[in-house]
């Protein structure tokens, strides 16, 4: 087995490990980031560029951008003193040390192969969408119903309890209050 999957499949378990456990969401984040990129890597390296490069633009681009324009939105820090604390150059060691070793993997695995032969090879979506819909139906299938499972329960748990009260009964149920 290539040693540079190995390493950048490492990459992506240790990342995502960290995401798991780390209490402040952007932390969290950012260790997400840093796995999807890790398994992009591992795509690259068993000599799949165009999944690598989808996996790039799409999650670690476009998804957790809304997921950190979110978090940003939802400003679910404790208090000014803990994020003040938790802000420094040393949140940013351990994934700037995973990213150098990602960054050193694509490095390397350029410079193994400089013709890039993999990157000079044109798929077009329509090849994509062909293969999608005829050879990996069942999974396009089977992701789509997760997804739609995903998103009855996002809104089942996140959903809340309104009180529909006729402003009479409202102001009558105030009145036992205090009594």
């Amino acid at each position: 087995m290539d040693i540079l999957f190995i390493v950048s499949s490492i990459v992506a378990v240790i990342a995502s490990a960290m995401a798991i456990t780390r209490r402040n969401a952007v932390h969290a984040l950012l260790f997400l980031i840093v796995s999807l990129m890790g398994v992009s890597m591992m795509m690259y390296t068993i000599g799949a560029p165009y999944a690598a490069i989808l996996e790039i633009i799409v999650y670690a681009g476009a998804i957790m951008m809304l997921f950190v324009f979110t978090v940003m939105m939802l400003n679910l820090s404790v208090s000014p003193e803990d994020e003040k604390r938790k802000t420094g150059f040393k949140t940013w060691i351990f994934p700037l040390i995973l990213g150098a070793v990602l960054l050193s993997i694509m490095a390397i695995s350029f410079l193994r192969d400089p013709s890039w032969e993999g990157l000079h090879q044109v798929i077009l979506p329509k090849h994509v969408g062909r293969l999608m819909f005829s050879h990996y139906l069942l999974p396009v299938e089977l992701a789509g119903v997760l997804l739609l499972a995903a998103i009855v329960g996002a809104y089942y748990l996140g959903r809340t309890r309104k009180r529909n009260l006729h402003r009479y009964l409202q102001n009558q149920e105030d009145s036992y209050d205090t009594l």
